[in-house]
C-alpha cells in the first residue's frame, strides 16, 4: 500500500513538471516568433501610414529649419515701429492707395511696397496683405495729387542703409526722405492733427470772365485782385459744414463739420513765360474733393460767375452747385503731430516727428519733379483754362435744399482724401 501511494506520487509530480515545461517551452516560442515576425509586419504596414510618418518628419523638420532663420534674422534686423517721410509726383498714378486685385490702376503704394520687398525690409507676403506690417498712410491723395510731406507708419526690419535701399527701388518720381522710430501702438492716420496742403495754379485763373485766355503768358496778377482772392479764402477759417463741398454728405451729418486753420494764396511768380501762385490750406482733416471745390468757388466769385454771398449759403442746409477746380496743382505739403510730439517727443526714447533736416531734400525734390510737372502740363494741355471754360454752365443760386441720404456716404472720416 506504501509502494502504491509513493509511485502515485511520483506520477503525479512528474506530470505536473512535464506540464510546466511545456508551458515555459510554448511561451518561450511564442516571443521568439513575435521577434521574427517584427520586420513582416513593418512590411505589412499601409504605405499611406508611411508617407504620414515620413511628411510629419519633413514637416518638423522644416518647421526647425525656418524658425531657425527667422529667429536668427529677427536678433539680427528687429522688426519695429517706425514712419517713413515720402515725397512724390501723381502724374500717372491713381492716387496713393492701393487697390487689391486691380494692376491696371497703378498707385503710389504698388511701388512702394514693391520695393518694400525688393530691399528686404518686409516678407514677401506682408506685401499681398499690408495688415501684416500694420500699414497706414496719413492721406489718401487723389489721382494725380502729389506730396512733399507724406507719412506713413508700418513695422518693418530694421536693414542697414535702410532708406538709401528702399530708394533703389523706387522710381525717381517717388523717395523716400526721412525715417524715425516711433511707439508701437502708433497710427499716421489716427494720430495726425492737421494736414497743410499747397495748390499752384496760373494766376489766369483770377482774371475776369470776358478775358482772353487764348494766351496765358500774357496776363499778370494784379495786387488789388489778390487781396479780394486773400479775403475771401479767410472766410474758410474756423468750423463750417462743407457739405456741399463734396459727395454724398447729408447736411446735418456731423462729419461735414470741419475746421480750417490757415487758407491764403501767395505772391505770383513766373514759370516758363506765365505767371502761377501757390495756395496754402491747413486744416484738421478734409473730405474728398473738398479743397478743389473751395478753390473753385473763390475762382468762380473772382470772374464774376457768382455772387459773395454764395460763400455763406454754401455752409447751409440748401444744394449749392460748387465747381470742382483740377487736380493737377494740388500738393500734399505736410502733415502734423503735435499732441505725439508733446506726450513722446521729450521721453528721451521717441524722436520728434518734425523734419527739418530733411527740408533742403524736400524743397530739392518739389524743384525737380513736383513744379516742374505742374508748370508743364498746365502749359501743355491747358487743364485750368479748359475748367474755367465749363463755368458758365453751374447753377450758383440754391433754390432748394437737398436732404441727401447719409447711408450713401462712403467717404472715410478723419482721412484726408483730395
Amino acid at each position: 500500500m506504501f509502494k502504491f501511494r509513493s509511485l502515485l506520487s511520483a506520477l503525479v509530480n512528474h506530470t505536473l513538471t512535464q506540464r510546466t515545461k511545456g508551458g515555459l517551452n510554448r511561451f518561450c516560442c511564442i516571443m521568439s516568433e513575435t521577434s521574427k515576425d517584427e520586420p513582416a509586419a513593418k512590411l505589412m504596414k499601409r504605405p499611406n501610414e508611411e508617407n504620414e510618418d515620413s511628411t510629419e518628419k519633413a514637416q518638423a523638420t522644416k518647421r526647425i529649419k525656418v524658425e531657425g532663420v527667422n529667429s536668427e534674422d529677427e536678433r539680427k534686423y528687429p522688426k519695429k515701429k517706425v514712419v517713413l517721410l515720402m515725397a512724390y509726383s501723381g502724374k500717372g498714378y491713381y492716387g496713393m492707395q492701393r487697390n487689391p486685385g486691380n494692376s491696371e490702376l497703378r498707385t503710389i503704394e504698388d511701388d512702394l511696397v514693391a520695393a518694400l520687398v525688393k530691399s528686404g525690409c518686409i516678407p514677401g507676403n506682408h506685401g499681398d496683405d499690408m495688415k501684416k506690417m500694420s500699414f497706414q498712410r496719413c492721406a489718401r491723395t487723389d489721382k494725380g495729387v502729389s506730396a512733399a510731406g507724406q507719412v506713413v507708419s508700418l513695422k518693418l526690419w530694421l536693414i542697414e542703409d535702410i532708406v538709401e535701399k528702399i530708394n533703389e527701388h523706387l522710381p525717381a518720381q517717388i523717395r523716400v526722405l526721412g525715417f524715425k522710430r516711433v511707439t508701437q501702438g502708433f497710427n499716421s492716420k489716427n494720430n495726425c492733427d492737421a494736414r497743410t496742403y499747397s495748390y499752384m495754379l496760373p494766376t489766369v485763373a483770377f482774371s475776369p470772365k470776358d478775358y482772353d485766355t487764348g494766351n496765358i503768358e500774357a496776363f499778370r496778377l494784379e495786387s488789388e485782385t489778390l487781396s479780394k482772392v486773400n479775403r475771401l479764402f479767410a472766410l474758410y477759417k474756423g468750423t463750417h459744414n462743407f457739405h456741399n463741398f463734396t459727395s454724398q454728405k447729408a447736411p446735418n451729418d456731423p462729419s461735414a463739420r470741419r475746421y480750417i486753420t490757415e487758407m491764403t494764396c501767395g505772391e505770383p511768380f513766373i514759370r516758363n513765360k506765365a505767371e502761377f501762385a501757390v495756395i496754402t490750406v491747413r486744416g484738421q482733416s478734409f473730405m474728398l474733393h473738398q479743397i478743389r471745390k473751395m478753390i473753385g468757388l473763390v475762382i468762380a466769385v473772382i470772374k464774376g460767375y457768382a455772387k459773395e454771398d454764395v460763400m455763406e449759403r454754401s455752409w447751409g442746409q440748401q444744394k449749392v452747385d460748387v465747381p470742382k477746380a483740377p487736380g493737377l496743382g494740388l500738393v500734399l505739403e505736410r502733415v502734423h503731430f503735435d499732441h505725439y510730439n508733446k506726450r513722446f517727443g521729450g521721453d528721451g526714447l521717441h524722436e520728434r516727428l518734425e523734419w527739418e533736416r530733411e527740408e533742403k531734400a524736400i524743397k530739392a525734390f518739389k524743384e525737380a519733379h513736383i513744379y516742374p510737372t505742374i508748370v508743364e502740363t498746365e502749359c501743355q494741355e491747358g487743364s485750368m483754362v479748359s475748367w474755367m471754360s465749363t463755368l458758365h454752365i453751374h447753377d450758383f443760386e440754391a433754390t432748394a435744399a437737398d436732404n441727401k441720404d447719409p447711408k450713401l456716404d462712403n467717404t472715410e472720416e478723419g482721412n484726408v482724401s483730395d
